[in-house]
């Protein structure tokens, strides 16, 4: 009997979900020597196969840069592993003797990893260093458009984790992908928690299945250029970050915002640098091929060169044009090119100072990148701090490009490829997110203060009865002192009480 696809994927969800909800059981009792000679040897497949993983995703999605998806896979591996492989995930993990706390990992249990065409190998290799190393095992739902790819990561990391001592079925991916099956695999008894990285339809119904559910909204990041930044490094960081695999990183510059007092030597940076600024007939060209029916980033430009991008426009730039700029003249939905476009495409803006800078960046996020990430390029500290203050965004990044600053490849943030856009963005943590958001903590207390308890009698003279007294609380080892005139009270009241005085 030929079953229908939709069956056929929901079926694979189930058996799927089951087969690592058993391997998790075994998974949890690991010590963490084990834990973490299994991450090692993930560790090491993933990086040995970094190359050969970034050509698949080439090939499959087409889309990206080889080069790019390799500097992904390797980050996504080795970065993300240096960060994590001291992080303690078993037994007790912390202890603050003063406060008499003791805190103990606990595994979330098996988790289920939506998975986007524009980072399908590095997104599984970070997805499941970080779930093994608390413990928890995984399933993948990757994108239809990256199924191949997406799967041979996991099965690269699955049987270098099994010949580590791992379980089978620790780390798992789904290969017929249907609507029907992710939500089937979202709604199983057996997953514990949803981990979404995808579009905004896929990452909404995460949150709407029932299941906890981390989450990230898109971006849609603002770069500030003040007055007082170094121009030319300025212009580089935002070239490289938005070129980097052909802008397919949410966090990758949007929107650049300059001082007009500069704006002529920052216009003359981006020419020099390969940036070429369309007219508004050629922009008005672009913004109706970069985006769908449906107000989306088309699928059919998503991570394809400037170059491709004109052609399909029906413009002709340089040949060494590497990023569109358009001036759309204002922020909102009656200007889509100020939305997030997953392409080497820029809006570009000119305010009077950084007060209105800081209004207008507050505008961009607002369509369509809350929580998200802002870049700023300043030596004015005030400036900076002031924008750190006042905006809705949870990474706001200073003098480096918004791609490898807010995954924490250029600054000390938390190495990751799914950013947290708190609950702003309508997620749950703003954070970088790790190994230790994979986990529950238990707490082991023991006191600190020993609450009292005395026989009171009730004030309207019925038999005294015995009542927790919570006068003051104290310190275990104080003991009350009573004074002499509180001795003779009492003597006096348990005389009087039995008759033996008047």
């Amino acid at each position: 009997m030929n079953l229908d696809k939709d069956l056929l994927s929901i079926q694979q969800a189930r058996d799927l979900a089951k087969r690592a909800k058993e391997a998790q059981r075994v998974l949890a009792e690991f010590t963490q020597e084990k834990i973490d000679a299994i991450v090692k040897a993930m560790r090491d497949a993933a990086l040995e196969n970094a190359e050969s993983l970034a050509k698949m995703a080439i090939e499959e999605t087409k889309l990206g840069v080889y080069e790019d998806k390799v500097t992904k896979n390797r980050f996504a591996t080795e970065n993300v592993y240096q960060w994590i492989k001291d992080i303690k995930t078993v037994g007790f993990i912390r202890e603050f003797p003063e406060r008499k706390i003791y805190e103990i990992a606990e595994p979330m249990g098996t988790i289920m990893g939506i998975t986007p065409v524009t980072n399908p190998t590095s997104t599984v290799i970070y997805k499941a260093l970080i779930s093994l190393k608390a413990r928890d095992t995984i399933v993948f739902a990757p994108h239809p458009k990256a199924v191949n790819c997406s799967k041979a990561a996991a099965d690269i990391l699955h049987e270098a984790a099994v010949k580590a001592g791992a379980p089978e079925g620790s780390i798992l991916c789904m290969d017929i992908i249907t609507k029907e099956g992710s939500n089937a695999l979202m709604r199983d008894p057996n997953i514990d928690l949803i981990l979404a990285t995808g579009g905004s339809a896929m990452v909404k119904a995460a949150h709407s299945s029932g299941k906890p559910a981390i989450g990230v909204g898109p971006g849609n990041v603002p770069a500030y250029i003040e007055r007082s930044a170094d121009i030319r490094k300025a212009v580089s960081a935002i070239l490289a970050s938005k070129t980097f695999d052909n802008g397919t990183v949410c966090a990758s510059e949007q929107n650049v915002i300059v001082d007009r007092v500069i704006s002529p030597q920052v216009r003359e940076a981006f020419r020099e640098m390969g940036g070429y600024f369309l007219s508004p007939e050629e922009a008005s060209k672009v913004e109706k091929v970069i985006f769908s029916s449906k107000g989306l980033p088309s699928p059919d430009i998503v991570g394809q060169t400037a170059q491709f991008i004109a052609s399909k426009a029906g413009i002709s730039v340089p040949p060494d044009t590497i990023v569109l700029i358009a001036e759309p003249g204002g922020v909102g939905p009656n200007f889509p090119l100020s939305k997030e476009k997953l392409s080497p495409v820029l809006a570009y803006f000119e305010v009077e100072d950084w007060q209105e800078g800081c209004q207008l960046c507050i505008k961009v996020l607002k369509t369509g990148g809350l929580g998200h990430t802002l870049v700023i390029h300043s030596q004015n500290e005030d400036v900076i701090r002031e924008f750190a203050l006042k905006k809705p965004a949870f990474r706001i990044l200073v003098n480096t490009g918004g791609t490898h600053g807010a995954i924490g490849l250029t600054t000390g943030l938390e190495p990751s490829m799914t950013l947290g856009c708190g609950a702003m963005g309508g997620g749950i943590t703003s954070d970088n997110v790790g190994p230790m958001h994979l986990m529950n903590i238990k707490r082991l207390a023991y006191p600190t203060m020993e609450l009292e308890f005395k026989k009171r009698a009730v004030p309207d003279g019925r038999p005294a009865e015995e009542i927790a007294h919570l006068e003051h609380s104290r310190p275990i080892e104080t003991e009350k002192t009573l004074t002499e005139a509180e001795i003779e009270e009492i003597v006096r009241r348990f005389l009087k009480e039995r008759g033996l005085s008047s």
